[in-house]
C-alpha cells in the first residue's frame, strides 16, 4: 500500500520553481533514494514533503492513514545543531514533540519507546552525555533515534551520511538498511549514487530532466542517461 504518492507535482520558492511536474510513490517497505547534482531540488523536494515549504502546484497524498507528524526526519546537520547543549535523552525525547499537543511531560511509554530505539541505534550507554560532545557518527545514531520516535513508518533522510568518515558512512548505510528490512519506508538524499543502489529498491534522479522507477529500470538506463550529464526522456 502507498505511504505517499506524488501528481504533477511543481516546487520552488516565491513562485519560482525548481523542478515541474514530479510523479512517484513510495510504498510500505520501499527505499527510495533521491540522487541527483547539488542545486537540483532535492531537500526542496523534502521539506515540500513534510510540509515546510507550500507546493506551487500539484498534490502529496498520504495513504493509509499516515499523518505528517507521523513522518520521521533526519534534516542535513548545521554547525549550531552540532552544537546543541542537550543530554542525548533530550534529543532523541524531543522526537515526540510532534504529537506531544503542548503537554508538559513524556508518558511512560514513550519514555520506554526513547530507550529502546536508543538501544536499537546502539547509543543506550550515551544517554546521559551531552549531544555537542559525541562524534559525527554517533549525533547522526542520536538523531536517527529521534527520527524514530516520531515514527517506524516512514523516514525521510536528507544526506545522513555527510561528513562522516568511510567507515562510519558504511555503519550509518547499514544500520539505515536494517530498519527498511524491518519494514520502514525509507526516502534519503544521497550524493553516492553507487553506495545508494546498494540498498536502494527505487531511484529518484533529478536534473535537467527526471527519471523515476525501480533500481532495476535505473541501472537498464544508468549509461545513457549519467553519460547525458542526467539527462533522460521522461
Amino acid at each position: 500500500m502507498s505511504l505517499m504518492t506524488v501528481k504533477d507535482l511543481t516546487i520552488g520558492y516565491d513562485q519560482t520553481a525548481l523542478v515541474k511536474n514530479l510523479n512517484f510513490c513510495v510504498g510500505e517497505g520501499n527505499y527510495l533514494c533521491i540522487v541527483g547534482e547539488n542545486g537540483t531540488g532535492k531537500s526542496t523536494l523534502m521539506k515540500t514533503l513534510l510540509g515546510l515549504i507550500k507546493p506551487i502546484s500539484g498534490d502529496i497524498i498520504r495513504g493509509d492513514g499516515l499523518k505528517v507528524n507521523e513522518i520521521g526526519y533526519l534534516p542535513q546537520q548545521t554547525d549550531v545543531q552540532r552544537d546543541f547543549p542537550a543530554s542525548v535523552t533530550e534529543v532523541v525525547m524531543s522526537g515526540f514533540a510532534g504529537g506531544a499537543k503542548l503537554r508538559p511531560f513524556y508518558s511512560r511509554a514513550e519514555r520506554e519507546r526513547a530507550r529502546e530505539n536508543m538501544e536499537r541505534m546502539g547509543i543506550a550507554e550515551l544517554r546521559r552525555r551531552c549531544y555537542r560532545e559525541l562524534s559525527g557518527g554517533q549525533q547522526q545514531r542520536v538523531l536517527l533515534a529521534r527520527a524514530l520516535c516520531a515514527t517506524s513508518r516512514l523516514l525521510l533522510l536528507d544526506e545522513p551520511v555527510s561528513g562522516l568518515d568511510p567507515k562510519v558512512t558504511e555503519d550509518m548505510y547499514k544500520l539505515i538498511a536494517d530498519l527498511n528490512h524491518e519494514g520502514t519506508a525509507i526516502i534519503m538524499i544521497s550524493h553516492d549514487v553507487n553506495e545508494a543502489l546498494n540498498y536502494a529498491t527505487h531511484v529518484l534522479h533529478m536534473g535537467h530532466s527526471v527519471f523515476y522507477g525501480t533500481k532495476a529500470e535505473y541501472m537498464k538506463e544508468e549509461n545513457g542517461f549519467m553519460a547525458k550529464g542526467g539527462v533522460i526522456n521522461a
